[in-house]
């Protein structure tokens, strides 16, 4: 049996809105950031798999919920990228409307992997996000991605002050620095998300 649980997740269907989901049972995380942040490229280094999500150098690439199925229990969703998609304000405005009511009403939802970029984090929609999430009671982590690209201590010095603004703000969310190409941090992503897939509270 493989020591990465998520080396088995496929593709499964992609979705306009929460009602074209599969059915609302066992867990499922979804992962939601600006669309330059890197979530693809997280999805990908956590599931070890180089395509399974699509990566773009045109930002804003992900239009719909994409569903990846871990087992016949476990699920993942990507959800809509945010803030550089090229589209008319009333599709953003459809999206917000479906990110919504996913977020808001999908039982088997076990948490959310909010993606930031670690040289840019805590933008407006990262600040939104996080305060949404704690107004609904849903658990957040964090994965301060591209810390690659940054030197050792300021990586350090982003991922405390990310943490100190959660604290100061009230939201309930963990941390972490993440690198998709070193795979710096990638293990502890996974425990996280295996945690959470089984009803327990992260602790980074």
């Amino acid at each position: 049996m493989s020591s990465n649980p998520f080396r088995a997740a496929r593709f499964a269907t992609s979705a306009p809105d929460p009602s074209r989901l599969p059915a609302d049972t066992g867990a499922e995380i979804a992962f939601a950031g600006r669309s330059n942040a890197g979530k693809s490229s997280a999805l990908n280094a956590i599931c070890d798999q180089a395509g399974l999500a699509r990566t773009s150098k045109t930002p804003g690439r992900t239009q719909l919920l994409n569903v990846f199925v871990v087992d016949e229990m476990r699920r993942l969703v990507d959800l809509p990228g945010y803030g550089y998609a090229k589209v008319p304000e009333a599709v953003r405005e459809k999206w917000r409307g479906a990110i919504d009511a996913y977020l808001r009403e999908r039982e088997s939802l076990r948490g959310v992997v909010l993606i930031m970029d670690s040289r840019h984090p805590l933008k407006d929609f990262d600040r939104q996000m996080l305060a949404y999430c704690r107004e609904i009671e849903l658990a957040c982590h964090v994965l301060l991605t591209k810390s690659d690209k940054l030197s050792r201590s300021e990586a350090a010095r982003t991922l405390a002050a990310v943490r100190a603004e959660c604290a100061k703000q009230g939201w309930t969310a963990t941390a972490q620095l993440f690198s998709a190409p070193s795979k710096a941090g990638v293990d502890e992503a996974r425990a996280t998300l295996a945690a959470l897939l089984d009803g327990d509270s992260p602790q980074t």
